[in-house]
């Protein structure tokens, strides 16, 4: 036997591959959560992922463009894999497979009349103890590197089309924020009319490395919809060696350090110096999957330029890490190895109201709410705020009446 089987014996852990049940993989961490809080506690998983391919049959037969739609279900059927998502990136997500939750899925399910998708996610929701998940795709969030704008929209249109069909009206605690193929500033305008109120939408998301610049005049109208809806805006970190800059990295977990950091980053500048909260102040802006620890870098880093170059900048009347302060974060992938810098980046951030918790299950390294419970400088109430009241405010969820939202 290898080490790592015997280490697995000797703690209780079954050897796990793609055919291991949800609720089987999440058993320990749904015993530890029974032991140590509250049953009343009231959670949302702001960012959580479905395995979207699984269903790629499905989501091609909602393609609008009858060409488009026939030719991919023709490739899909001869070819196999997916064809129409060719810029995607070497799969290295898995871990050496030693992680394979995130990739295939094969798990058995037995119930009868219930979309197998919502199967999966209601047994992560009942393992993780969140009361609602706000879920997105993950082969899909690499649609903005699409080298055709046209397949941008078809598929980002197909797949939102697919979970407003089959997944939404049927799981009333699953929602959605839809992708938005801002390169297409037109298209991107339609799908927040044609989606801004569908149940279960609660928002619009820009995905990873986009080369459209966010604050080209061409958005304005999207923005000021999405504004006008009172419904959120995020920016999802990406992965990517398609770029100069990550080219220069040799090993995945360099990338995956300072990929999904940097999107966000560029993003944040554009954002900020450009005046956009100024032009959009009731606009919910939501930043996704980069962690925290950028986030103090990038105030201080803001400020001192600004102060030494206002004039750059004449859309601003306060300073860069103001508005920051007001817009949200989730804490996912959370730097902890050093409580303290923790400690300090939650008091920036102003995380009792700001934050918002995310597992980014079922990746590789998804985070449990015991990621936000367990923090010592933590006081009960700002917990709570951080695992799911800050959540329902911004998305407007109702909370069940066994759950308590904020302490006392």
């Amino acid at each position: 036997m290898d080490d790592s089987r015997l280490e697995m014996r000797e703690i209780g852990l079954k050897q796990i591959d793609v055919h291991t049940d949800t609720r089987d993989i999440l058993a320990h961490g749904k015993t530890a959560a029974a032991r140590t809080r509250p049953a009343d506690l009231f959670i949302v998983d702001i960012d959580s992922h479905h395995v979207e391919t699984e269903f790629w049959g499905e989501i091609l037969e909602r393609i609008e463009d009858p060409v488009y739609r026939e030719n991919a279900l023709a490739m899909m059927k001869s070819q196999g894999g997916l064809p129409y998502l060719y810029n995607s990136v070497p799969n290295l997500q898995s871990a050496g497979n030693r992680i394979p939750h995130q990739s295939s899925r094969r798990e058995k399910t037995e119930e009868k009349g219930v979309h197998r998708d919502i199967v999966l996610t209601r047994r992560a929701m009942e393992s993780i103890g969140t009361d609602y998940m706000i879920v997105f795709p993950t082969p899909l969030l690499g649609l903005a590197d699409h080298p055709q704008v046209e397949m941008q929209v078809l598929l980002g249109r197909a797949y939102t089309r697919w979970v407003a069909d089959t997944l939404l009206p049927h799981e009333p605690r699953m929602k959605t924020m839809c992708l938005l193929p801002i390169t297409d500033p037109k298209a991107a305008l339609q799908i927040v009319k044609d989606f801004g109120e569908t149940d279960g939408v609660v928002g619009f998301v820009i995905t990873g490395n986009n080369n459209k610049p966010v604050h080209h005049n061409d958005l304005m109208p999207v923005y000021a919809e999405i504004e006008a809806r009172g419904l959120a805006l995020a920016f999802h970190g990406g992965i990517t060696w398609n770029n100069n800059q990550m080219r220069l990295v040799n090993r995945f977990i360099g990338m995956h350090a300072l990929s999904f950091v940097m999107c966000n980053m560029v993003h944040l500048t554009n954002w900020v110096l450009n005046g956009m909260p100024e032009r959009f102040p009731k606009l919910k802006v939501i930043w996704i999957e980069s962690g925290l620890a950028w986030v103090p870098f990038m105030m201080q880093r803001l400020d001192n330029e600004y102060l030494m170059r206002v004039s750059e900048a004449p859309l601003l009347k306060r300073l860069p890490s103001e508005y920051i302060r007001e817009m949200y974060f989730s804490n996912q992938p959370m730097e902890r190895t050093d409580l303290d810098l923790v400690q300090s980046t939650f008091k920036a951030i102003r995380a009792e109201t700001q934050l918002l918790y995310a597992s980014d299950w079922p990746h590789w390294d998804f985070d449990l709410p015991g990621v936000i419970w367990d923090l010592p400088f933590l006081s009960e109430a700002a917990k709570r705020n951080i695992l799911g009241m800050n959540a329902a405010r911004l998305y407007n969820l109702d909370i069940p009446k066994n759950k308590k939202g904020s302490a006392g």
